[in-house]
């Protein structure tokens, strides 16, 4: 490379990051996305420790202090847009809960088990979705969770324009792809989904301000004022094609490996639930659940595996529905007695709900323990305007929408004949 390429390099770089300079924030997201990815983390310790990658002016990382009392350690390679998140953080009250940091994401030097949230919002585009799941991991206290968003594909046939842009700029994939990526890496996905257009609204309205009115004379600037409308304009043109998605990750418990069962399992999946209920009509259920072709779904009967290869946990999820509206249903989840109470339940429950949203089943019920679902992500059903055909209390009848990018169906629900209700 000549030292004029250097030099236009240089003048691209500096005149990028000078228009970008004041915005509020450095990609499509909001307050309001920030809070929803929060409340889909769960709960977290009193004082949680946050890593905020490629944290820009901040914004994030602000509203995680105030909001979630977080001890966030904020890192970006740019030191003027840490300049503006310390001075925010100071002027807010919040020095001593933001420690900004230039550091580069792709050779991180905090020790393993560090942070309980690690959270890139706009920013793991810079590494690379794979390679982020790979090397993030280590950094994830026990129980720990990563929040990650980035651009997907929202139809499966973008305008050739559309693909050109983002395959120059990083091959898209659409969110099932990325949440099969995450599953196939070793995580959990606790929550999914497509954000709102108003996301874009927030990084582009401010940005194409700047545009108008920065000066085209300054060297490299006419060239990131071009790049900025291009991509703004794409979006007005094709944003129907493309979107950004909030994704929320945990690593499955080593402990308790995962899998759809084989025909081989079929006694000792009974035999666990027998035991798990104390008698054998579950285990029945089971057995007349799989032989149901309405009622079974392949691939999510799922069994957690104990140290010695046995069973040690099963979860089934078959076709119910709600109103008409095809639905699943949770039941039954069993654990061997000898295991309960150590985590074999809850993976085998996040394997199984893994399975239903790769699927692309998009709501999953449950008639079980309020205090224990929730920890899923489920809700009360009647929120949705969904009930059972038969009386239980309101809180023990729950849903989880794995899919929120359409209407969640409301009505009655109508379960497989095996069910005897």
């Amino acid at each position: 490379m000549s030292d004029h390429d250097i030099q236009n390099d240089r003048a691209s770089h500096d005149a990028f990051f000078a228009l970008h300079h004041g915005l509020p924030r450095q990609g499509p997201g909001s307050d309001a996305t920030t809070r929803r990815l929060l409340a889909l983390a769960g709960p977290l310790p009193e004082r949680p420790r946050v890593l905020d990658l490629g944290c820009g002016p901040g914004r994030s990382a602000l509203l995680l202090a105030a909001e979630a009392h977080a001890e966030v350690t904020a890192v970006d390679t740019h030191e003027p847009f840490l300049d503006e998140l310390r001075a925010a953080a100071a002027a807010r009250g919040l020095g001593g809960s933001v420690r900004a940091v230039r550091e580069d994401m792709g050779a991180l030097p905090f020790p393993d088990g560090s942070f309980d949230l690690v959270w890139a919002e706009s920013s793991v585009f810079v590494l690379g979705f794979d390679r982020a799941l790979a090397e993030w991991r280590r950094l994830l206290a026990p129980g720990g969770t990563l929040v990650l968003t980035d651009c997907v594909w929202t139809t499966d046939a973008p305008a050739p324009e559309a693909r050109a842009f983002w395959d120059e700029h990083g091959p898209l994939r659409t969110v099932g792809e990325l949440s099969a990526a995450a599953v196939g890496a070793g995580y959990h996905v606790l929550g999914a989904f497509t954000q709102p257009d108003g996301d874009w609204d927030e990084y582009y309205v401010p940005l194409a301000a700047h545009a108008d009115a920065a000066d085209t004379s300054l060297p490299g600037m006419a060239g990131a004022v071009a790049g900025a409308r291009a991509e703004i304009a794409l979006r007005r043109a094709h944003g129907g094609d493309y979107g950004y998605a909030g994704l929320v990750l945990r690593p499955a418990d080593p402990r308790w490996p995962t899998r759809p069962e084989r025909d081989t399992d079929h006694g000792a999946v009974r035999e666990v639930t027998a035991a798990a209920f104390g008698s054998p009509a579950e285990a029945d259920l089971v057995d007349a659940l799989r032989a149901d072709p309405d009622a079974w779904l392949p691939g999510l009967s799922v069994v957690a595996e104990a140290p010695d290869g046995t069973v040690a946990a099963h979860a089934l999820i078959t076709r119910c529905r709600v109103g008409g509206a095809p639905a699943a249903a949770l039941a039954p989840v069993s654990v061997a007695p000898e295991h309960q109470r150590a985590g074999a339940g809850q993976a085998v429950v996040r394997a199984a709900l893994d399975a239903a949203r790769l699927a692309g089943e998009r709501l999953v019920l449950v008639l079980g323990h309020p205090e224990y679902y929730p920890r899923f992500g489920f809700a009360r059903a009647s929120e949705y305007g969904i009930q059972p055909g038969f009386e239980v209390p309101d809180e023990a009848m729950m849903a989880l929408v794995l899919d929120g990018s359409g209407p969640v169906p409301a009505g009655t629900i109508a379960y497989p004949a095996a069910f005897g209700v």
